[in-house]
Order: C-alpha cells, then sequence, then structure tokens
C-alpha cells in the first residue's frame, strides 16, 4: 500500500472558499439555510433546524454546498470540522467557516476523518499560537501536510472509521445519558432532603431577608485603574463562581485603592457569594483562603447564626431558588438578578442545629452522586482519546484497516 505526502489543497479542486459575509440583522426566516460556526456541534454534526438560520438572496454557486464538502472553522471553535450530508445540498455557509470540496478521486470521509486527526488538529492549534487571534485563513489550512493512499484504501479506512466511530460515540452517548439521569436523581435528593419538593414543604418559608445577617452587593463598576498584575488583593468575580465552588482560576486583582474604598464588599470566611449577571443565581460559599477578599458584581450574603453557610449553599443552588431567580432576573441578552430579588428568595424556617445534621446528610449522598459523575466523565475522556488515537491512526496508515478490528479501543470501559 502506498501512501503520499501531500498538502490539503492538493486534495481538493481549490485551495479553500471563505464563506458568507452576512450581518445577523440580514437573516430571515425563510430562504437557503446559512451554516454558521454555532451550528456545528462537537462531534461533529449540524444542530436541530430549530435554531437554523437564513438568508433570502441568490446564492452563488462557490457558495452553494455540496454533499462531501468540508467545512473548517476559522474562528472561535478553531479546527472544528464538518462534512456536509446530502440533506444539507444547497445550503450555504458564513464567513467563519471555510469550504474544501475534495477532487473526484478523494474519498470526502477520509478527508473528513483526516482533518479530525491529532496530526491535522496539532498543526492548527500549533500555528494559531502564533497570531494574536484565533483566526485560521484559508491558505494556512490549505497548506497543511497531509498523508494519502489510493482511493480504494481511502474509502476502506473510512469505511472502518464510520463502524468504529460510530460505537465510541454510543459508548459516550450512553454515558452523558446516565450523567443527566444522575443530575436529575442529584436535584431530586437535594429537594427532598431540604424539604422543598414542591407543595409539599414541611416547613414554613420565610424570606431570606428575615434570616441571615446582611445582604449587599460588590463592586459594580471597577475603573481599570484599579486593576492590578500582583501585589493587590483578589476579587471574585462571576466567572470564578459555579454551584458550590469557588473557582480561582482568571481571578483579577484590585489596588489598595479600589479594596479601601469597597469596604463593604470585602468577603468573609462563610459568606455565600451569588452571581447576578450570565449563571444568575449560582452559589457558594466563600472559603478561608479568600476571607479579606474583594468581590465584582457579586451578592453577598453573611449567613449570621440563623443560617449554616453550607444550608444556605444547598438551598440557593437548588431549583427551588433557581425558580425564584428565573422569575425575577431581568435582561433580554443576559440574566441579571438584583439584591431586592434575592432578599425575597424563601428559605426554610429550620433551627441550626437541624441545618447542620441536613448538610451532613446531603454531603454523603450528594458526594456519592458526583463521584458516580466524576467517573463517568473520565470514562468520555477516554473514550474521547481513544477515538481520536484511532482515526490518527488509521488516517496516517499506521495498521492496516482490513486486518484490524479496532475493538481494543474500549479497552477496560464498560458498557
Amino acid at each position: 500500500m502506498t501512501w503520499k505526502e501531500t498538502r490539503l489543497k492538493h486534495l481538493c479542486i481549490d485551495s479553500g472558499q471563505y464563506g458568507l459575509n452576512i450581518a445577523a440583522e440580514n437573516y430571515s426566516a425563510t430562504g437557503t439555510r446559512l451554516i454558521r460556526t454555532s451550528d456545528i456541534t462537537a462531534d461533529g454534526s449540524l444542530k436541530d433546524v430549530e435554531s437554523a438560520v437564513h438568508v433570502d438572496v441568490s446564492i452563488e454557486p462557490r457558495h452553494q454546498l455540496l454533499p462531501g464538502d468540508i467545512l473548517l472553522s476559522r474562528s472561535g471553535t478553531l479546527g472544528r470540522s464538518f462534512i456536509v450530508p446530502s440533506q444539507a445540498q444547497g445550503h450555504t455557509f458564513a464567513g467563519f467557516l471555510i469550504r474544501f470540496r475534495p477532487k473526484p478521486e478523494v474519498e470526502p470521509r477520509f478527508l473528513y476523518y483526516a482533518t479530525q486527526s491529532a496530526r491535522f488538529q496539532g498543526t492548527v492549534h500549533a500555528e494559531a499560537v502564533t497570531s494574536t487571534i484565533q483566526n485560521f485563513n484559508a491558505d494556512r489550512y490549505a497548506n497543511i501536510p497531509m498523508s494519502a493512499p489510493a482511493k480504494e484504501e481511502q474509502r476502506r479506512i473510512a469505511d472502518f472509521l464510520d463502524a468504529e466511530t460510530t460505537r465510541i460515540d454510543t459508548l459516550s452517548a450512553m454515558r452523558r445519558k446516565m450523567r443527566e439521569l444522575l443530575a436529575l436523581k442529584r436535584e431530586r435528593v437535594i429537594e427532598s432532603t431540604l424539604g422543598l419538593e414542591r407543595d409539599n414543604s414541611p416547613h414554613a418559608l420565610i424570606p431570606l431577608k428575615y434570616m441571615v445577617e446582611a445582604v449587599s452587593v460588590g463592586i459594580v463598576i471597577t475603573p481599570a485603574r484599579w486593576y492590578v498584575d500582583s501585589g493587590g488583593t483578589p476579587a471574585l468575580r462571576g466567572i470564578n463562581v459555579k454551584p458550590g465552588a469557588i473557582n480561582s482560576g482568571d481571578l483579577v486583582q484590585i489596588s489598595t485603592q479600589g479594596h479601601a474604598e469597597h469596604a463593604k464588599s470585602r468577603l468573609q470566611a462563610g459568606d455565600v457569594v451569588v452571581v447576578r449577571t450570565g449563571q444568575a443565581g449560582a452559589a457558594a460559599v466563600v472559603p478561608p483562603e479568600f476571607d479579606g477578599a474583594n468581590c465584582i458584581d457579586l451578592i453577598i450574603v453573611r449567613p449570621g447564626p440563623k443560617v449554616a453557610p453550607k444550608y444556605l449553599e444547598y438551598v440557593l443552588n437548588s431549583e427551588h431558588a433557581r425558580a425564584q431567580v428565573s422569575e425575577h432576573a431581568v435582561g433580554s441578552i443576559q440574566a441579571h438578578f438584583n439584591v431586592g430579588a434575592m432578599k425575597q428568595i424563601p428559605l426554610p424556617s429550620v433551627p441550626r442545629s437541624e441545618q447542620e445534621e441536613t448538610v451532613t446528610r446531603l454531603d454523603q449522598a450528594v458526594g456519592r452522586i458526583d463521584r458516580l459523575q466524576g467517573k463517568l466523565v473520565m470514562q468520555e475522556q477516554l473514550l474521547a482519546e481513544r477515538r481520536l488515537a484511532l482515526i490518527t491512526a488509521a488516517v496516517t496508515g499506521q495498521f492496516d484497516v482490513t486486518t484490524a478490528s479496532g475493538r481494543n479501543v474500549t479497552e477496560g470501559v464498560t458498557a
């Protein structure tokens, strides 16, 4: 079997075609479907028609898609590839995508798999770091080195990968479904343990403002001059707060002046911070290492003696509280939650000693579920790695697909 070293452009009829540069305000309800980078999922499929947009303009032949065309993202989801299925014939594509059309002597599915290989993707991302923005142009894609055998062998490789990646994808989908079911179980466990099940609460519900010591808001506007690279005070933002966790990644620091001028937004260990914008309502207890830190555009709830911080965190991250946040959040683009609405969230009137017992039970029950979730995530990552390794080995001629089964790619992962 003979493989030749070549470049992407030599396997295609041209060196790539940019998509339409058309503004969102020119989208229409009817016409030709416009495929955007956001329409292509991580697994290389096209999102449902419900999320589609259209353009009601005349489409030139060079912008009309044919089955087997390969679309490559040049910005954002850099390197993501998509093979145009027969049902997408005649669709067009947006400017942040580049179309490559395989030559007649090239099997489109082989080329599609080759663009997903570690070799191809590694080249894309290695070259992208030399640019100030992650924007890959057609010429750079067109000149990526590739290997290819004769078309008959390309077809055999594509048939093999169709079968094996489908099997791996099925296993991955099973694990995603299991994680979804576990997430639902987690919600039910929290709701029932807290006594917040709809229309079945055994406790009186009292507005949060009557249960806690204080509710305030962090710095809302932070002048650029307050941000410092080092030597300042850490400041938590919405990006640092996830339900039940504080993430110290991408942490900013503010100057001594900025910190001094906003004493009311200084945090204490045991405070509960709540996101106002974006993932509005996400809440987490402030750990000891952030005692004395500041915060930007977060709601600060100081529990006081009546409320256990971890108990409050569980309540605020519950479906019960999220429904309240959703009802009172404002903003057409991003949900935005204010202090007034925060104060009205109803909390169960439960003695603190009982709250502590509830937290202990929840930590145990939720911990078991989270550990199962973690194992499933690890299995999905392992499947993704083996999928990539299989594709890379097959499209670079590292084994003969006529004698390989590919079964070992899921060794150690149970169905």
